[in-house]
C-alpha cells in the first residue's frame, strides 16, 4: 500500500506512542499516517497485543537477539499491512446501502473528491445494473492511507551486545530503525526528521527498495522533514548524488509545532512556503538530473521519467480556510492536522486522564520547555502527570528518573558511557557541582530548574499508549508525557474522527471561543516570545549573540513586509486569514521595535 491522494490531509507523528497504531484505525478510510519507529520495546508489546486481539500466533523477538531493534520494527509493520489489508477487503464486502464504514469512508472525503461525487452519484440511482456497476467501480477504487514511519535521525546511539561490546554501526539505533522499515514488505515512506546524519544517509544506498525498479516505481520513499528551503535543497542534493529521490520535503513551522522544536533564524512559514512555489519546479529538476547521474554512474536501473515531487506543510493549522488558502495559494499537496487528532480518542492513544486534561486546557498550559534531554526547545504540557512527577521528586529531594531503555543517552560530562540528562544519576553529579559553584540565589535558581526539568521521555511519551490499551507500565514508570503543540489551545472538547474531519474540510466549526490569529500570526508571535526570551538571556558583552539576534529580528520584520505585500497584492481576492492580518502585524512590530528589546551594537 503506497502514498496516495484520497485526502488532502496527512497525520504527522505524535509523540513515541500516540500514533503508532494509528494506520490501524485511519488507513482503511484513505486516511494516511505516521508512526514512530523509535522504542522497539514498546513496539513489541504492541504487536504481542494486536497478535492477541487478532488471533494471531505471537513469536517474541528477544533482547538478547543481536538485531532485536530492527527485526521487532519488521515483524509489527509487516502486521499493520497485513491487518489493513485484512480491513480493507472487510471493507470492499460491506453493503453500501447501510451505515457502515464503507459509507463512512466516502462521507469522510472532501466534497469536492471526484470519488465522493461518484459515490452520491450512485446512491441517486434506482436499484438496477447502471447502480450496481457504479458500486463496483466505487469499490475497486478503494484506496488505504499510507502507513509511513518516522526516525529521528540524531538519534543514533552506539549499542552493545549482551556482553557489552560495541557492535557495528549498522546496529546503532538509526540504523537499525531504518533497516527494520527497509526489511518490511511496506510500500510507504519513512520521514527522515530532526536533522543531516551522514552515516545513515550513506546507509540508505544498501536498500533496492529505495532505487527505481526496471517500470522506475520506487517502493520505499523518503519524505524529508525541513524547516526552510535551503536545508531542502542541501539535504535534497545529499541523497540525490547518491541516486536517492527525495519523494516529498515536509515543511514543518519552526515554533508552531507539537514536539521538539526546532525554530529557523526568525524565517517565518509564509516567506519559506513562498520560496519553495517559485523555486518547486528548479529543485525537482536539479535534483533529478543529479539522481539520474548518479544512478547512470552506478549502473543502477534509472527513473523513465520525472518522479512525483510533493510538498505538503505542517505546524499550527486549525482551520479549513487556512487548509485550503495553503493548497491553493502554495501549491501544498498535503496539510499536516497532529495535535487536533490528540482529542480523537479513536485515532491516537491518548489515557483518560491526559484527555480530560487536554479537553478543558488553557492556553498558559501549552508552553515551550527544555524538558528534552537532547537539549532541544520541547512543546510541553504543564499538567501533564509526568511534569507533577519531576515537581513531587525535587520536593522529595530526588530529582531525575531512572534510566531503563537509554533511547536518549548522549552526556558523557561526567562519565565515559553517556548518560541521560533526565536521568538521576546525572542530575545528582550535576546539581553536586552546581552546589559548588556558590552562585546568587536568583542565578542558582535559574542553573537548578534548567537541570532539573528535564523529563524522561523515553518512557513518558509511551506511558499513554500502554494505558489505554490496558498494557502493563515498562519498569513500573507510569507518568505520561506529552507534548502538543500551541495551537491545541484553540480546541475544547473531545471528538469524533468524523467531526475532525469535517472541521478541517469546513463542514463543521469546532474552535472554541478563544480569540485565534492565523496560523501565520501565531507562529509570528511565538517567534518574538523566542526573541524576546533570547535577549533576556544575552549579555550585553556578548557581540556573537547581539549579531545573531540583530539577524533574528530583521529576519522577522522581512517576513511581515512579506505578508503586507501579499496582503496589498491580493486586494479584494485575499482571504479573510490575510486580508485580517494587517492591524495584528502592526502589533507585531511595535512590539519587536520596543527600544528594550534593541541593542545599539558599537562595531569596532
Amino acid at each position: 500500500m503506497g502514498n496516495n491522494t484520497t485526502h488532502s490531509f496527512h497525520i504527522p507523528v505524535l509523540g513515541i506512542g500516540f500514533t503508532i497504531d494509528t494506520p490501524l484505525k485511519v488507513a482503511r478510510f484513505g486516511i494516511s499516517s505516521v508512526i514512530s519507529i523509535m522504542d522497539d520495546e514498546l513496539i513489541e508489546q504492541m504487536r504481542q497485543h494486536y497478535c492477541a486481539q487478532y488471533g494471531i500466533s505471537f513469536m517474541p523477538i528477544p533482547e538478547k537477539e543481536i538485531d532485536h531493534r530492527a527485526l521487532r520494527i519488521t515483524a509489527y509493520l509487516n502486521l499493520m499491512d497485513t491487518l489493513i489489508a485484512q480491513q480493507m477487503q472487510e471493507l470492499r464486502a460491506l453493503p453500501f446501502d447501510e451505515p457502515n464504514d464503507l459509507a463512512k469512508y466516502f462521507e469522510l472525503l472532501p466534497q469536492s473528491s471526484p470519488l465522493k461525487i461518484s459515490y452520491q452519484q450512485m446512491m441517486a440511482l434506482p436499484e438496477g445494473e447502471e447502480k450496481s456497476n457504479l458500486q463496483q467501480t466505487l469499490r475497486e477504487a478503494l484506496k488505504a492511507g499510507s502507513i509511513d514511519v518516522n526516525i529521528l535521525v540524531k538519534m543514533d546511539r552506539t549499542t552493545t551486545d549482551t556482553k557489552g561490546n560495541i557492535l557495528p554501526p549498522e546496529y546503532s539505533d538509526a540504523s537499525a530503525g531504518f533497516r527494520g522499515f527497509a526489511n518490511s514488505r511496506l510500500q510507504s515512506s519513512i520521514v527522515l526528521s530532526a536533522g543531516y546524519n551522514p552515516r545513515l544517509y550513506n546507509y540508505i544506498e544498501q536498500f533496492a527498495d529505495f532505487f527505481p525498479d526496471e517500470n522506475g516505481y520506487v517502493k520505499k520513499k523518503i519524505i524529508l522533514k525541513v524547516s526552510d528551503y535551503r536545508s531542502a535543497l542541501v539535504q535534497g542534493k545529499v541523497l540525490a548524488k547518491k541516486g536517492i529521490w527525495i519523494s516529498e520535503f515536509r515543511i514543518e513551522s519552526g515554533l508552531n509545532c507539537g514536539g521538539h522544536a526546532f525554530p529557523t533564524d526568525g524565517f517565518l512559514m509564509g516567506p519559506i512556503l513562498a520560496e519553495f512555489k517559485e523555486n518547486r519546479k528548479k529543485l525537482q529538476q536539479d535534483l533529478f538530473e543529479l539522481c539520474q547521474a548518479a544512478n547512470l554512474a552506478k549502473s543502477n536501473t534509472s527513473f523513465r521519467e520525472m518522479p512525483e515531487m510533493r510538498i505538503s506543510v505542517q505546524g499550527g493549522i486549525g482551520t479549513h480556510e487556512e487548509h485550503r488558502f495553503l493548497i491553493e495559494h502554495y501549491g501544498m499537496d498535503s496539510v499536516g492536522w497532529g495535535s487536533p487528532f490528540l482529542l480523537v480518542p479513536e485515532t491516537t492513544n491518548v489515557d483518560e486522564t491526559t484527555l480530560q486534561q487536554l479537553s478543558v486546557a488553557n492556553k498558559e498550559d501549552y508552553y515551550l520547555s527544555y524538558a528534552s534531554p537532547l537539549g532541544v526547545a520541547f512543546n510541553n504540557f504543564r499538567p501533564s502527570i509526568a511534569h507533577q512527577q519531576i515537581q513531587d521528586r525535587i520536593k522529595k529531594n530526588r530529582p531525575g528518573s531512572p534510566c531503563y531503555k537509554k533511547l536518549l543517552v548522549s552526556n558523557t560530562e561526567f562519565t565515559e558511557m553517556p548518560i541521560c540528562t533526565a536521568s538521576r544519576e546525572y542530575q545528582h553529579l550535576k546539581l553536586k557541582q552546581l552546589d559548588a559553584m556558590e552562585l546568587p540565589k536568583e542565578a542558582y535558581e535559574i542553573a537548578f530548574n534548567k537541570i532539573t526539568e528535564k523529563d524522561c521521555l523515553c518512557e513518558g511519551l509511551g506511558a499513554s499508549t500502554l494505558q489505554k490499551n490496558g498494557l502493563p507500565p515498562n519498569h513500573k514508570l507510569t507518568a505520561v508525557s506529552i507534548c502538543p503543540g500551541p495551537n491545541l489551545a484553540y480546541f475544547s472538547g473531545i471528538f469524533s474522527l468524523k467531526e475532525m474531519v469535517d472541521h478541517i474540510y469546513g463542514r463543521v466549526h469546532l474552535l472554541n471561543a478563544l480569540h485565534r490569529p492565523n496560523l501565520f500570526v501565531n507562529e509570528l508571535n511565538l517567534y518574538i516570545s523566542h526573541y524576546v526570551k533570547r535577549i533576556n538571556e544575552t549579555l550585553s558583552t556578548d557581540t556573537k549573540q547581539i549579531k545573531y539576534l540583530q539577524s533574528f529580528k530583521a529576519n522577522m520584520l522581512s517576513g511581515i513586509s512579506y505578508y503586507q505585500n501579499m496582503a496589498a497584492t491580493m486586494g479584494k481576492k485575499a482571504s479573510s486569514i490575510v486580508a485580517g492580518m494587517k492591524e495584528e502585524l502592526e502589533h507585531a512590530i511595535a512590539q519587536i521595535e520596543l527600544k528594550k528589546f534593541n541593542f545599539d551594537l558599537v562595531t569596532h
